[in-house]
């Protein structure tokens, strides 16, 4: 979006009037009103000359300072009485005009989240002016207004993320394009992240694409008190500055905008315990808990003096009393202790939880939320314990807790992370948050977030205020932003509201509009139409067993399948029988399906699907009457049964927690920058991803009971050179078990991508020359199964530039050596693809696309097709249309459990062009036969789905294995 020609030329404040002071708190705000303050200071000062008249007593020609400093000790925090009186936001743009939503279906935020109003709203001077009945002598003001036609659709509050590194940890990732973290000691509350706060990340269109309107940007967590964060807007302003982005701007200058004498701003405060500010200061939790207490004892101290100083000053005490105390560094502490610094805490084990809360209490603040918060579900009472409960406001009480949903177990102190926490939570009376750590999760699709909690068991309402309302409440901002409602005896919020083209919990709902200010972000969105089904609160599974379970066994209930008792499993009132199939184009076939009332049942015997049909055929019949066969039965409730899917991309089965060295396989030497030892073949070798594999991670376990069935994975390198891949089964228990190794190897990875030694130029002719000449050894051998086009050449790369000399590449070798049959190129990642789609088609090239919804994080994947609502294909659809088989993986182990809901995704978003069989295919035959991995039709898992089918929101209840001959009942 070109900002300056898409929005209107807004007459915002002067750089003089937006600049920022960088001393301490109290002397900027003493400077900024001293002109409010001095006539009442005066005549406190007058009053206590006359007082002490008769005495002997020096008034200091500093006194009015002071008092002024110590009269603004006493303002509350938050909105000022006024607040609700504005008819306009100090954000707005003028020549902004206003907007009618009409016909819109709102999901407002009130009570409790429950509320939804059908009607219209009116957004106009930056805030929401009317939500429902707009009368039309209201809209006969507007001699010119812009009307959006919502057609019944969702409307929103604009999501609200609660911790983000948006514009500090910036996209794309370049050397100096980081401001995250300072290793400058443990302690360091007086840095703010506005500093350096990047208004060119290429993230912020994106995220905005996304729904996210507000967000709170914070510093990393190398330290245990890390700065302060900001809360921005991620609407882009005219002066260009990150000034300009702030939301209730706690520095701000101008006495117009901000009165700190009436009430004072939020500011928002990072803190972290644990593993990452061990790692950064080689210390223990007792070091980093000793300098917690140490610059809070610090804090209490300058408090108290200032508290003392002022009682004295008040009350005409002047003798001796000096100047008021004040220490730069430290005030950001101190306003913590006086409750006007929200703290959120990095915080992952109950260890930390348990410290920090006794922190609070020994020098009693506030802890707004606990993030990432891993353990926080198995001790709700311990978050209930901090200093501060109340219940009156949300402005108090116990810490938030501000999650993941599914992303854990990659570092130790996750490990016990649950997708049930969320529900667990809130049942305690927990606030619970969903937040994206962006760019770890890109926030663009925090919503995701939202609607894997939901799926797992957050009520509706609490998981769509997960990102709205309760973030806006945490940060003490919910009388600006979070709601969708109008101001009249409630604050005025904001008008940043979202159009979906769905429900929001909907899997695939996308913004087809998203409004900050009042100003439309999108300028030319690409929307498409999407089923009635879609457009209400998905149904969604009981997982309440699981979820007692998870607690029962303090967060690692155990995985493992278990198998049906019966040699012969009926699974009952099937909606859909979809299976691999031979004749079919894309290698999967739907044989049987029924709509409205009518039931299927499907047999299997001996782990084969022998028969599906009605409950009064021959076959269903037979089993079911007779007395000679013993059987379970299995209601789906109208569920599915499709093919299990293959993931591919990430290192999951080559280790369990990912930043631990001692739980996975390791890495292969770079053999153009090092050697491989000659004991192990040297150059000539190949390493076996099926010498490194390992069984029972619980990565693994939790795909498998997600209807991923298998994996495939090559050895972790960060050169060229990886090796053979294998294909294993994610539900085995060990190496040797009954069908765990599908195929021990199916072709040669390499990478090629710019790490600055060697060049790509180099892994180019190293390439070129593996495959132009014989070389001895394994290596030998696989290359020429390659040459003979027998074998794939899986080959990692993002670049389109790169990917041009790939296929310039092959097309040369071809030539060269004069081959029968083509070679077989797979590239893995192509982020750019897209941009040589049609060259890729016609040199039969496969892709397997390792981020389904690309982000830009690398600057060799900058040009990425972002998808709706930015762009009107997807990359999955842009390559389809020129015949290139596709495939979808992911880049991220603990991903690899949502790959069905991934594929779910890439057909809703394609508009029809993707069938269900096409959407399986892309995590099944498709990588399969992309990365050399041959399954008979009658090998591959069967997965049944209860209450919804397999690309939707039915849970996986069984795995039906040829191989092993079983059924596995989860």
């Amino acid at each position: 979006m070109d900002h300056d020609k898409t929005l209107p030329v807004p007459l915002e404040k002067t750089p003089a009037q937006r600049a920022v002071s960088w001393h301490s708190r109290t002397r900027v705000l003493l400077s900024a009103f001293f002109v409010l303050a001095a006539v009442q200071s005066a005549r406190i000062v007058s009053n206590l000359a006359g007082e002490y008249s008769n005495a002997a007593v020096n008034i200091p020609l500093h006194a009015e300072e002071a008092l002024t400093k110590c009269r603004l000790l006493e303002v509350p925090p938050g909105p000022s009485p006024s607040f609700n009186s504005r008819t306009q936001s100090d954000r707005f743009v003028p020549g902004t005009k206003a907007t009618l939503i009409t016909n819109a279906t709102v999901w407002t935020g009130r009570a409790d989240g429950l509320e939804v109003v059908n009607g219209d709203i009116l957004l106009d001077g930056g805030i929401i002016q009317r939500v429902g009945d707009v009368d039309s002598d209201v809209l006969a003001r507007y001699a010119d207004i812009t009307r959006v036609d919502a057609k019944g659709q969702w409307v929103s509050p604009g999501i609200v993320d609660l911790h983000s590194h948006l514009g500090v940890d910036n996209v794309p990732e370049l050397r100096g394009a980081s401001d995250t973290n300072s290793r400058k000691g443990p302690v360091l509350p007086w840095l703010r992240a506005l500093d350096g706060l990047n208004t060119r990340d290429e993230a912020y269109k994106l995220s905005v694409s996304g729904g996210v309107t507000t967000s709170l940007v914070l510093p990393g967590s190398a330290n245990a008190i890390g700065g302060q964060g900001a809360v921005i807007k991620l609407r882009p302003t005219a002066d260009r500055a990150p000034t300009g982005m702030l939301l209730e701007n706690p520095y701000e200058k101008n006495s117009s905008v901000y009165d700190p004498t009436v009430n004072f701003r939020f500011r928002q405060m990072k803190h972290a315990c644990g593993e990452n500010p061990d790692r950064v200061y080689s210390s223990t939790r007792m070091d980093i808990l000793w300098a917690f207490r140490e610059a809070y004892e610090h804090a209490r101290k300058l408090k108290v003096e200032q508290d003392n100083y002022c009682a004295k000053a008040t009350r005409g005490d002047w003798t001796d009393l000096g100047d008021y105390p004040e220490d730069l560094q430290w005030e950001a502490l101190v306003d913590v202790l006086r409750g006007r610094m929200k703290v959120h805490t990095h915080c992952y084990e109950t260890v930390d939880l348990d410290d920090l809360v006794r922190v609070t209490n020994e020098f009693q603040f506030q802890i707004a939320a606990f993030h990432h918060a891993h353990e926080t579900y198995l001790v709700p009472d311990t978050l209930k314990s901090a200093y501060g409960q109340c219940t009156a406001s949300s402005r108090c009480g116990a810490p938030a807790a501000a999650l993941f949903a599914t992303k854990a177990r990659y570092k130790r102190e996750s490990f016990r992370g649950s997708e049930f926490a969320p529900r667990i939570l809130a049942a305690n009376g927990i606030r619970v948050v969903m937040k994206s750590d962006h760019p770890v999760l890109d926030s663009r699709f925090l919503l995701g977030e939202a609607q894997q909690a939901y799926y797992y068991g957050l009520p509706h309402n609490l998981a769509l205020a997960a990102i709205t309302t309760t973030p806006a409440g945490v940060l003490g901002l919910d009388h600006r932003v979070g709601y969708v409602k109008e101001g009249t005896t409630d604050p005025i919020l904001s008008a940043d509201v979202v159009l979906w083209d769905s429900h929001p919990l909907a899997l695939g709902a996308t913004p087809q509009q998203v409004w900050i200010d009042g100003i439309p972000q999108l300028s030319s969105p690409h929307t498409i139409t999407k089923p009635a089904v879609l457009q209400h609160v998905p149904k969604v599974p009981d997982f309440d067993e699981e979820a007692k379970e998870t607690l029962e066994y303090d967060g690692l209930p155990p995985l493992e399948p278990k198998k049906s008792l019966s040699n012969t499993v009926v699974f009952a009132n099937v909606s859909s029988v979809i299976v691999r199939s031979a004749d079919s184009p894309y290698g999967i076939s739907e044989i049987a399906s029924v709509q409205g009332a009518g039931r299927l049942f499907a047999v299997v015997q001996g782990g084969k699907l022998v028969c599906v049909d009605s409950p009064e055929s021959e076959c269903v019949r037979s089993i079911m009457s007779g007395s000679a066969v013993t059987y379970d039965i299995v209601d789906l409730k109208g569920g599915s049964i499709s093919p299990g899917l293959t993931t591919v991309g990430s290192p999951l089965g080559l280790g369990e927690i990912f930043s631990e060295t001692s739980t996975q396989d390791g890495n292969v030497e770079d053999t153009l920058s090092s050697s491989i030892p000659g004991l192990a073949g040297g150059s000539n070798a190949l390493i076996r991803a099926v010498d490194g594999l390992q069984f029972s991670t619980r990565h693994a376990l939790l795909a498998y009971r997600a209807g991923v069935t298998a994996g495939i994975v090559a050895p972790s390198t960060s050169g060229f050179l990886a090796g053979l891949n294998t294909a294993f089964a994610t539900g085995a228990k060990h190496k040797l078990d009954d069908g765990a190794i599908v195929q021990s190897a199916g072709a040669v990875h390499v990478s090629i991508h710019p790490v600055g030694t060697p060049s790509v130029s180099t892994q180019i002719a190293a390439l070129r020359h593996l495959l132009l000449n014989q070389t001895d050894g394994e290596s030998g051998k696989w290359f020429e199964k390659i040459r003979k086009g027998k074998t794939p050449l899986v080959i990692s790369a993002e670049s389109a530039d790169v990917i041009a000399t790939l296929i310039s590449l092959k097309s040369e070798v071809e030539e060269t050596l004069d081959l029968e049959l083509p070679l077989k190129f797979t590239l893995v990642g192509g982020r750019e693809a897209h941009l040589l789609a049609k060259q890729i088609g016609e040199a039969g090239i496969g892709v397997i696309f390792k981020q389904l919804r690309p982000f830009p994080k690398e600057w060799e994947a900058r040009r990425i097709l972002p998808g709706l609502p930015l762009s009107e294909k997807s990359q999955v659809v842009a390559l389809l249309e020129y015949n290139v088989t596709v495939g979808i993986g992911t880049d991220i182990a603990e991903r690899a459990r949502n790959t069905r809901f991934d594929v779910a995704w890439a057909a809703i978003e394609s508009d029809g062009l993707i069938s269900k069989e096409q959407a399986i295919a892309l995590a099944s035959t498709n990588v399969e036969k992309l990365l050399g991995i041959e399954r008979s039709v009658d090998d591959a898992e069967l997965v049944a789905t209860r209450g919804g089918g397999f690309l939707e929101y039915g849970k996986v209840v069984g795995v039906v294995s040829p191989r092993r001959g079983v059924v596995d009942l989860l």
